[in-house]
């Protein structure tokens, strides 16, 4: 045993000596990018409109702002039913998978095996290097009954087949002197955190769309019941217009005008059940489901969701930790510094432990004897003399990523402050139309009640009285159409700000 301790003892001198050396890690550390942050937010000071947006602790679940229990409901299937969110929570686990891959390389293998082998020599196979012949004595095999080597056995050509048993493990560990393992290991969990930031993104765009399309829906409802109510007034137009005619007041060319104007509205009507239709369908695709499954929970017709009297939007210096597009590319920018540390370790040697421990013998019997041990243990070096140039050019290469990288950050960060500052603006401004166009609504139904008297009373021509229909159809069509657009730009506000999706997955 001493024998053996002292046989080993370089061996562990030159561990020792490796172990000593680890923790030098080449490449630059990643740090935080750091950017400036425009207060974009001080326009919640000047905005004008009655829904406004306010610094307070933003809400997550932002579309709870617009009260409608539908919606909600909506929303809270929709992160364990969209197909998208399904495929990028496929994709995470396959990042997070691929890190632990990498982060096996810190440590040892070790390899079970164990053998059977039925051989022969071949008589003119390397044993005739030995120069031995079948005519000469052959030393006997390890189990006493049979010769190595050459056989010279009567009717017997070359050497008689034998037994060969083993069984053993197999280890090996690389010593990561330079650091390549670790970066490797932080670039993966790096990639991963991308990847979770992505399906993130990809969750929060379902839950926008799925919001913008139920506005969508009951903003088409709404436009439906306003096109049949003036519909109902097109054709008690027409109906006053064919007894007008009886009574003499009036000639077939008012029953004309009224007609064609019914006609016209009622053209409207097919377009707009079409579109709620294939609405609901949009809607039901989010959530995973047929076509026509939702049309039972939304047929039903409901307003526009309304606008809260507050928006909480949060504070600047919280908008980097709430976007995923932010974070992802930062956490792209992460792998890609920790792949620079990767490509210079591959200038340096590697070196690893190797060993083998195990037992062989002729006969299964003896397999287990400690006289059938045998060992092998030691390290090994290998270092880069001539690659062509592989390597210098993988480390320009892993550079030129690392600063593209920096630049996209940087780009990200410049769209994310315009996405913000673009919708506060339009929600204060969309919101300022829906309330002009609010006005010119009350102004056309007092238009129109003032034309229809006067047009009964034989004071006015009914092509006024049509014109005056026509414009208050249209504003109440633009006035629907607006509220729809600040719910809308409510909901892109939110997105712009981040949110929206579990804290843990």
């Amino acid at each position: 045993m001493r024998a053996l301790d002292t046989s080993l003892r370089p061996i562990l001198l030159a561990v020792l000596a490796s172990l000593a050396m680890v923790g030098c890690t080449v490449g630059p550390d990643f740090e935080p990018p750091k950017s400036a942050t425009p207060d974009v937010l001080e326009r919640t000071q000047t905005a004008q409109a009655s829904s406004k947006a306010v610094q307070a602790d933003f809400n997550p679940d932002w579309w709870t702002l617009f009260d409608d229990p539908v919606l909600n409901a909506l929303e809270k299937r929709l992160a364990d039913a969209n197909l998208d969110v399904a495929a990028a929570s496929a994709r995470l686990r396959q990042s997070r998978a691929e890190q632990r891959v990498a982060g096996a390389a810190q440590l040892p293998t070790l390899d079970g095996a164990a053998s059977y082998y039925r051989e022969r020599g071949s008589e003119n196979g390397v044993l005739s290097l030995l120069g031995v012949t079948p005519s000469q004595s052959q030393p006997q095999s390890a189990s006493g009954d049979a010769p190595l080597g050459v056989s010279g056995m009567p009717g017997s050509k070359g050497s008689p087949a034998y037994n060969l048993y083993q069984a053993g493990f197999d280890a090996s560990w690389e010593i990561d002197i330079w650091g390549r393992v670790r970066r490797g290991v932080e670039a993966a969990g790096a990639l991963a955190d991308a990847s979770y930031e992505d399906r993130n993104a990809i969750l929060l765009s379902a839950r926008a769309e799925i919001a913008r399309d139920y506005v969508e829906l009951r903003d088409t409802q709404s436009l439906l019941e306003i096109t049949k109510q003036n519909l109902d007034i097109a054709r008690d137009a027409v109906r006053l217009t064919k007894i007008r005619v009886r009574e003499g007041v009036t000639t077939d060319l008012d029953v004309a005008n009224a007609s064609a104007q019914m006609e016209t509205i009622e053209s409207l009507i097919p377009t707009l059940e079409s579109h709620r239709d294939t609405t609901i369908n949009a809607i039901g695709v989010l959530l995973g489901e047929q076509p026509g499954a939702l049309r039972d929970m939304l047929s039903e017709t409901r307003e526009v969701p309304k606008l809260p009297d507050q928006v909480p939007v949060g504070f600047p210096s919280e908008l980097a930790q709430r976007r995923p597009d932010i974070k992802k590319a930062e956490a792209t920018l992460h792998a890609a510094t920790a792949s620079i540390g990767m490509a210079k370790a591959d200038f340096y040697p590697r070196i690893s432990l190797n060993g083998s421990a195990g037992f062989q013998s002729l006969q299964l019997s003896s397999l287990a004897n400690w006289a059938s041990g045998q060992f092998v243990v030691g390290p090994s070096i290998t270092f880069p003399i001539f690659e062509g140039g592989r390597l210098k050019g993988t480390l320009q290469l892993r550079e030129a990523q690392q600063q593209e990288a920096a630049i996209l950050y940087k780009r990200t960060v410049l769209d994310a402050w315009r996405e913000v500052d673009d919708a506060l603006l339009v929600y204060d401004a969309e919101q300022r139309r829906r309330d002009r166009l609010a006005s010119a609504v009350s102004l056309n139904q007092r238009a129109l009640a003032v034309a229809q008297q006067r047009y009964k009373a034989g004071a006015l021509d009914y092509l006024d009285v049509l014109n005056v229909q026509k414009q208050l159809l249209e504003a109440q069509s633009s006035l629907e159409q607006s509220k729809a657009k600040a719910a809308e730009n409510l909901i892109t506000l939110c997105k712009s700000l981040g949110g929206g999706w579990e804290t843990t997955y």
